[in-house]
């Protein structure tokens, strides 16, 4: 049997990590751990530091090479399947060949493993080709508590609902009716500029808990463009960038 654990790991940074992640990370035999190429080595960095400071020499931590997921294709949901089934074959190799007999193995994740996160997804897909899989899915500080952390703002406003969502969807949907706190992950082209910007405000991070930190807030009609630009420089300077916003609607409400 494999015993899985999909540990969420916040950031990357030091003190992101829970006891029960750090118990997790000291117990795996095997801890695999994925390349995204060049321009995102410093993401691995921080996995291999957490490695070298928390893991014993015992454990066996694998790197591997993430396959592309197909940003061009038409059908955005058949390109993500595809990709989670690359990746799930990329495991199983693995998994063969590093614990033949069955044993502990570790993923570290980003953020937390149940917000806009596939490990889960993909670990499933073993476990249904009939691999002997059991696993445990071990919670970490998602970019949206980092967010509203590091802006001092709350998530709700009083009684009030929230709407979690991706900039695709935002793109497509606009506004939503009867909410006043829409929170965006996975926007490569900062859809709210396509919002009508009266009434709304934005938070913006990026690389939330991480030494390079950006923050950025206001009303939304005179933060957008500002936003864009830090987020364009950022890109070019490190080659990638993890950011998330959270918009309200005030409604004659104070912004905090």
């Amino acid at each position: 049997m494999i015993e899985l654990s999909l540990i969420g790991i916040g950031s990357g940074a030091a003190d992101h990590p829970t006891l029960q992640a750090l118990t997790a990370l000291r117990s795996a035999q095997l801890i695999l751990l994925p390349r995204k190429g060049a321009e995102k080595a410093e993401l691995a960095e921080l996995r291999r530091a957490l490695c070298a400071r928390y893991v014993e020499d015992a454990t066996r931590v694998v790197e591997f090479d993430m396959p592309a997921r197909d940003a061009e294709a038409p059908d955005y949901l058949g390109a993500v399947t595809s990709w989670h089934a690359q990746i799930a074959d990329i495991w199983k190799h693995m998994i063969l060949r590093h614990l033949p007999a069955g044993g502990r193995m570790a993923l570290m994740v980003w953020g937390d493993p149940a917000l806009y996160d596939s490990s889960l997804r993909i670990a499933e897909r073993l476990r249904s080709s009939g691999m002997d899989l059991r696993m445990q899915m071990i919670p970490g500080l998602s970019s949206l508590q980092l967010l509203t952390a590091a802006h001092l703002v709350p998530l709700n406003t009083l009684g009030g609902e929230v709407l979690i969502t991706t900039g695709r969807r935002l793109r497509a949907r606009g506004w939503p009716r009867d909410v006043d706190t829409v929170v965006v992950m996975l926007d490569g082209s900062c859809a709210f500029r396509e919002l009508e910007p009266s009434g709304l405000w934005i938070y913006w991070g990026a690389y939330l808990g991480m030494p390079q930190q950006m923050l950025l807030s206001g009303a939304l009609a005179q933060s957008a463009e500002p936003i864009v630009q830090q987020r364009e420089q950022a890109r070019a300077e490190h080659g990638w960038i993890l950011d998330i916003y959270l918009l309200r609607r005030l409604n004659g409400q104070d912004e905090n």
